[in-house]
């Protein structure tokens, strides 16, 4: 599991390789990802926006921006907690996520969480992040 805290908010991601979508062969490989984020904060929050930054196993990087996670803007109360499973599909057997949530609270103060980066490592395959 890979943790960040950022002003009382903490982010987990729990990477999973899923064999049964990728192919070796056709140099498709494909992870579920599953993300819990906890207001341990005094603040309630709402998350607007989600940036990724994916780099696949020969470093190319794709960039992903885009309203909320899942369909969802979730408004978080101290204590409250959202977690959500999402998927990332690469052609190459490993590589790893990075990125960060635009949050906004009550009072209307934007302000961005830190997400880990994370590995993503097919069965074999197994990268250290620096």
């Amino acid at each position: 599991m890979y943790r960040a805290i950022t002003r009382g908010i903490e982010v987990t991601v729990e990477p999973s390789f899923l064999p049964e979508r990728s192919s070796a062969e056709q140099s498709r490989f494909f992870w579920s990802y599953t993300i819990v984020i906890i207001n341990s904060g005094n603040e309630t929050v709402q998350l607007r926006t989600r940036h990724w930054i994916i780099t696949d196993g020969s470093g190319r990087n794709q960039e992903i921006r885009g309203e909320g996670v899942v369909g969802e803007q979730p408004i978080l109360a101290p204590g409250e907690r959202f977690e959500y499973t999402s998927g990332v599909p690469l052609p190459t057997a490993s590589g790893f996520m990075t990125g960060s949530y635009r949050m906004v609270t009550l009072r209307g103060e934007p302000f961005d969480i830190q997400i880990p980066a994370f590995s993503l490592d097919s069965p074999g395959h197994r990268r250290t992040l620096n």
